[in-house]
């Protein structure tokens, strides 16, 4: 397969291009309120799975044992450490993020920013392998029923999105506003 000569573009990394959207001036926003939609549905699903948890009752043929397994602190662990990674991600300035220190000499200043964004992603990335890990070695092995695996996948689920909302975010932050200019002498 090749394409036409007139529509190749040597500095492309792809053969199809990306399709365009007619949302520019709308870019911000759209992206602003899908990070929080995101993060609204993550914690949204493991609310969920905590009030069924919290309410759940024995089987009915066997009315006189005990629920196996309820959502503890465990379960909210990787959930708040990936929202402490969502913040420290958002807050971080993305212009210090880029050169070598600004117009004051202040070399630490890029360093620093850059180890707060990692230390923001270990963050996200640990809470992530946290809620695999609970969901594992809590739900999956014990082989409970699927009302219980339940709690473990909301809490996947909801690091995932809280991962997803975090990079819609900072793509969206990134992205020009309508009403931003850039000056310079």
């Amino acid at each position: 397969m090749s394409l036409p000569r007139s529509t190749y573009d040597p500095r492309r990394v792809c053969l199809l291009p990306f399709p365009t959207l007619a949302l520019a001036q709308h870019k911000r926003p759209i992206g602003v309120y899908t990070a929080g939609a995101l993060f609204a549905l993550g914690n949204w699903l493991f609310f969920d799975a905590a009030v069924l948890s919290a309410h759940a009752k024995p089987p009915p043929d066997a009315p006189y044992d005990t629920v196996p397994v309820h959502v503890a602190f465990v379960d909210w662990l990787p959930g708040i450490l990936s929202i402490f990674g969502l913040l420290i991600v958002n807050l971080i300035d993305k212009e210090r993020l880029i050169g070598d220190g600004g117009a004051f000499g202040d070399g630490g200043l890029v360093w620093r920013a850059r180890l707060f964004l990692f230390m923001g992603f270990a963050l996200m990335a640990g809470g992530l392998a946290g809620s695999v890990t609970v969901l594992v070695l809590k739900y999956i092995v014990p082989a409970y029923a699927d009302t219980y695996t339940y709690y473990g996948y909301a809490n996947v689920g909801q690091n995932v999105a809280l991962m997803l909302s975090a990079m819609v975010l900072w793509l969206a932050q990134n992205t020009p506003s309508e009403y931003e200019y850039r000056l310079s002498l």
